[in-house]
Parts: C-alpha cells; structure tokens; sequence
C-alpha cells in the first residue's frame, strides 16, 4: 500500500477532497478553515504529488484502488478536475462508502472525440505531454495560465495558484506522465449513468479545460444531480467564488 499524505481537521460529517493534474492538497487552503466549521475534512495528496511518494503502475484503477484504502466508511467526496474523475470511479466502486459526489470542474471524457465536442483538443493534451520532458517550468506554468481563462480575477487568482503550486516539492515527473494519459485516455460516458448516489456539480461558465457543456451533459444523465454555474468563472470555482463554493457545499449536505 502506497502511504498518501492526507491532512484531517475539524468536526462533522466527513468530506475528502480530491485535487487535480499537477496540484496538491493546499489547493484547498483558502476553503479548508471554513469547510472544517462544518465537516470532518480529509485533503488527499494524490500518488507523486504534493507530499504522497509516486506509486506505479499510475493507472486511473490503481489510484482509485489506493484512495479506497483510505475512505471513511462514509464520507462525501469531491473532486475537482481530474481528482473528479477518481471521484466518479469511487462513487462507482463503492457506493457505500461514497454517500453523496461533489463534482468540480469535471468531465466524463477530457478529450475531444468525433462524438464528444467539449473535450480538449487531444493535440494540446498531447503537446502538454511532450513539452512537460523539454521545459517543465514553462509548461506548467501555461497550464496554470489556461486554468484562469475567461475568469474575471485572472490575474489574482493565478498568483494565488502559483503560490499554491510552489509551497510543496514539485509532484514527480512520471506522477504528471502518467496524469496526463489518464486525462487523455479515460472515458467514462457509457458509466456514468450508473451512479446512484446524490450528485453537486460545480462549474465556472468560461471553463476551457473542462467545457461547461459536460456539465450540462452529466447533469441530464445523473438523476440526482444538482448543478451550479459560476459566472465569469474558470476553471477554480472553489479560487475564484470560495464563499459561495463553502455555501454549496453545506447546502448539499443539509439538503441532498
């Protein structure tokens, strides 16, 4: 079993939350204080980033197999971005641990397919891929700037996102490989009809990682979903609205 870092704080009803491609758990620093007034939270440093060592083969089930090791027995559970795609799976593999899904700026299917239009473009995934091996630095750094696209506080989010990105060691170079060929590669669409449990799904409206449209599509296969669109909002509802974000989530808790 490969050890993840989890940091755990305040009291209630246990919410773990899953970050994205290349972050870590103080992502959710300008959220947790106020979320741990309500919740047990847990904040999951995925395999090879934040403080969590890599562990192979870095397969989606792999990391979906070692975040069920360290599940409440019940919880909600959020993720955002590719940590919702790990969120979706879970939600699918344990439906009894996994009570209610908190979906953050999420897709079923991160590229572009003939029959899949608000995927990105699988040459920019790809291009992300090879430039990660040339200029790492660079290339994160663009991912960064593309999170905030469309966002009306672009410029102080992404210095907060920066400042994130750097207050732990940078995630390993074969954790973000193999991140990037999970985002390529995975497609839940003809499963995602299977999840029972209540769903949130938070969006911003100028997303252009993951298009809003898939959040419009998931909430039409999801009966019990709910779905929030943040306004003038990228791709980090929980950076750009965190008040608003918090509310969601106490909501869904009280009313799912």
């Amino acid at each position: 079993m490969t050890q993840l870092h989890i940091e755990s704080l305040g009291h209630g009803p246990d919410l773990v939350l899953l970050h994205g491609w290349a972050m870590h758990s103080g992502i959710w620093s300008g959220v947790q204080d106020q979320l741990a007034q309500q919740f047990r939270l847990h904040l999951v440093d995925l395999p090879g980033h934040g403080l969590s060592p890599m562990s192979e083969p870095g397969t989606l089930e792999h990391w979906v197999e070692i975040i069920t090791e360290i599940l409440p027995e019940r919880c909600m559970l959020g993720g955002w971005s590719l940590g919702g795609q790990i969120a979706m799976e879970l939600a699918l593999r344990e439906p009894r641990q996994v009570q209610k899904l908190i979906l953050i700026s999420t897709t079923p299917c991160f590229a572009k397919n003939e029959d899949w239009e608000s995927g990105m473009e699988r040459k920019l995934l790809q291009l992300f891929l090879e430039n990660l091996k040339l200029n790492y630095a660079t290339t994160i750094n663009r991912f960064l700037t593309l999170q905030m696209s469309g966002d009306r506080g672009a410029s102080k989010i992404l210095s907060q996102l920066r400042k994130h990105f750097f207050q732990r060691d940078e995630p390993n170079p074969v954790a973000l490989e193999k991140g990037l060929k999970i985002l390529q590669q995975s497609d839940l669409r003809d499963r995602i009809a299977a999840i029972q449990q209540p769903v949130l799904l938070l969006h911003g409206e100028n997303d252009v990682i993951t298009h809003p449209a898939a959040a419009d599509w998931m909430h039409e296969q999801l009966p019990q979903s709910r779905r929030v669109m943040f306004a003038h909002c990228g791709h980090a509802p929980f950076l750009s609205y965190p008040e608003q974000f918090v509310t969601c989530l106490n909501e869904f808790r009280i009313h799912a």
